[in-house]
């Protein structure tokens, strides 16, 4: 079971993360903007959102660079 399955998130939680999604994305060349970049970079945000992080800085670099996904160059 992956960490944030069965976790459940308020309105401004989920504009957090959704905007934490956009900016990354947005920060990729295009060619990295892929539909199996964006899923790996979601589930860094997630993995790092269930244990309760909400800065969005922290939400930034963990979606880059989270151990539960390597985003694919």
């Amino acid at each position: 079971m992956l960490p944030n399955e069965g976790a459940v998130y308020g309105p401004e939680e989920l504009l957090l993360l959704g905007s934490v999604l956009d900016q990354v994305i947005q920060s990729l060349p295009p060619n990295l903007r892929t539909p199996y970049n964006r899923t790996a970079i979601a589930s860094n945000i997630l993995a790092c959102a269930c244990i309760g992080e909400r800065d969005p800085h922290a939400l930034r670099r963990a979606a880059l660079m989270g151990s539960t996904h390597a985003v694919a160059a």
